[in-house]
């Protein structure tokens, strides 16, 4: 028998569910009986196409297996989710799957696109057109605040230049009495002056005419008023005025003339979200272990060592006082030992996404790349050494340089070999951090920036646009100074940890700077170089040779 006309003995009605199809609604695409065929047209809504069952099955043909070309479908394998021929029933390939019969499946999939079908209409597609419209309103809103704010911020201008105008108006005034009084000054000795010098100059000539007269009577009368002119005018010592001006300081300027109310951008779930592809979720929150557990310990051949970098869950490279650097299993194994491209120690390291290991040379100022036996100078410097690096979530490389004159220190950002951001000030000429000395760094899960700066006795962690966040010097409980932080990490919680070398312990602090506990008592001394892995196992060097691994979550 046709499969096609067979199938009506299958089909029944879709809307009573009930009794036997005998026509098809190509409109609704709707199987009906005879009953509800009535009840179907007693909606005027609607311009209706009835049609009988067989017309409709007439229509529909099964397809030709993949593969088995000679054969058509009659089956849909559920398992599979794809359509089957007798042959391929045969061949046993589908042996306890669910099988369906063709237009069964049809029939099923069109009411799920019947119900998305509603669905988009009547629900998603309104609420993005609303969407889209309220976009429009906000954007109308923004422009008007703009366009609110200008004026207002220039109105507040010429206030500030009208206040600027009348300090330079007083000022002028003060400037003209100080003139005036002056001048008053040295007018009035003129003045004596002036009455003086004609009068001794009569004077002068009296003695002339008495010094060549014999007259006795006249030279007699003589009396001698020198003692009055030696009395010189009084010497008037004035100062002269400057104007002393305050260094204009920017930042303190921008606060006294006001600041903006910085406008936020939030998402708000709708109930209908589509995930960004690739998106990962955060992990959930873990709870620290009361007593960190010390796992394994591992000798190296390091008489000095410094820092760790994992590999994998199974394998860490660590850096030392000479120029190899050392893989090692956590049986404490050498499984590689690479020697730097240079001969130079190396001064920090870091694995990088692709597996590879990145580390720095301050001595010839490289940034170099070691995969497998290969060895690869990424970066050259000129006047700036490289100290720390880590490798980001991007797999961009962030790395600490230092002036070849050790007196500016900022935090520099590689896409490849191209240099794309410099951080090094907060305000207009704040250091972020010390000039010179040990400084490592890492990036965390919101993508902050943190170096443990051990010159500033503090980390300082920074936004990925390179803005301050904070400073963490210490438990507000102990002095600033006994903090002497080495080596950092941070862990999928977004918690940063980093080494406390004098005082022999780790600090945890989460990614807003708070203290949350320290890991000591586990036989931990002079702690250098930490790292995790991809289970939050810590990893810790000592600078004496030996690598700890350390649970420190339940």
């Amino acid at each position: 028998m046709d499969p096609r006309h067979s199938a009506q003995d299958v089909l029944g009605c879709t809307l009573c569910k009930t009794e036997l199809a005998l026509m098809h609604c190509n409109v609704c695409h709707t199987h009906l009986c005879k009953d509800c065929v009535l009840l179907h047209f007693s909606d005027k809504s609607k311009v209706y196409t009835v049609v009988p069952i067989e017309q409709f099955l007439s229509t529909l043909s099964y397809p030709n297996c993949t593969h088995h070309p000679t054969k058509q479908c009659e089956l849909h394998c559920k398992q599979c989710n794809i359509p089957i021929c007798a042959s391929c029933i045969s061949s046993k390939e589908h042996f306890g799957h669910d099988l369906v019969d063709m237009f069964q499946e049809l029939e099923a999939k069109k009411g799920v696109m019947k119900k998305d079908l509603h669905e988009i209409e009547k629900s998603i597609l309104p609420k993005y057109e609303e969407a889209a419209s309220n976009i429009q309103i906000q954007k109308d809103d923004q422009r008007k605040n703009s366009q609110k704010l200008t004026p207002e911020l220039k109105k507040h201008g010429e206030a500030l230049h009208k206040e600027i105008d009348i300090i330079i108006e007083n000022k002028q005034t003060e400037i003209d009495v100080l003139c005036r009084e002056h001048n008053a000054a040295l007018d009035k000795q003129v003045i004596e002056i002036d009455r003086t010098i004609p009068e001794m100059k009569r004077v002068i000539q009296d003695l002339k005419s008495l010094l060549d007269t014999c007259n006795i009577i006249l030279v007699s009368k003589y009396q001698s008023r020198i003692e009055n002119f030696r009395k010189l005018p009084s010497k008037l010592n004035i100062s002269l005025s400057n104007f002393q001006p305050v260094k204009i300081n920017r930042e303190q300027l921008l606060k006294q003339f006001g600041s903006l109310t910085l406008s936020s951008i939030e998402t708000e779930g709708q109930g209908y979200n589509l995930p960004s592809p690739g998106a990962e979720s955060s992990p959930p929150d873990r709870p620290l272990l009361n007593v960190p557990q010390l796992i394994t310990e591992l000798d190296t051949e390091y008489g000095i060592l410094y820092g760790v970098s994992c590999l994998s869950d199974n394998e860490i490279w660590t850096r030392g006082e000479n120029k190899n650097l050392k893989l090692y299993n956590l049986r404490g194994e050498l499984m590689k030992s690479v020697q730097t491209k240079s001969g130079n120690v190396a001064t920090d390291m870091a694995g990088d996404r692709s597996g590879g290991l990145v580390y720095t040379d301050c001595h010839d100022r490289s940034i170099n790349l070691v995969i497998g036996k290969q060895k690869q100078k990424l970066i050259t410097l000129r006047g700036w050494k490289p100290r720390g690096v880590c490798s980001t979530s991007s797999n961009d490389l962030l790395v600490v340089i230092d002036s070849d004159d050790r007196k500016q220190t900022k935090v520099v950002r590689y896409t490849g070999f191209t240099e794309k951001q410099s951080i090094q000030w907060y305000g207009q000429s704040n250091p972020l951090y010390t000039s010179g000395g040990i400084k490592y760094l890492s990036e965390n899960r919101n993508l902050d920036i943190c170096v443990a700066d051990n010159g500033a006795h503090a980390v300082v962690v920074v936004s990925a646009a390179g803005k301050l966040r904070f400073r963490y010097s210490g438990p507000p409980s102990k002095p600033h100074m006994s903090f002497d932080p080495v080596g950092i990490t941070t862990d999928s919680q977004g918690n940063i940890l980093t080494s406390d070398f004098d005082n022999h312990r780790i600090h945890i602090i989460d990614q807003d700077g708070h203290f949350l506990r320290y890991i000591e008592n586990s036989g931990l001394a002079t702690p250098w170089g930490v790292c995790v892995d991809s289970r939050d196992n810590l990893f810790v060097t000592e600078y004496r040779g030996k690598v700890k691994k350390i649970q420190y979550y339940q």
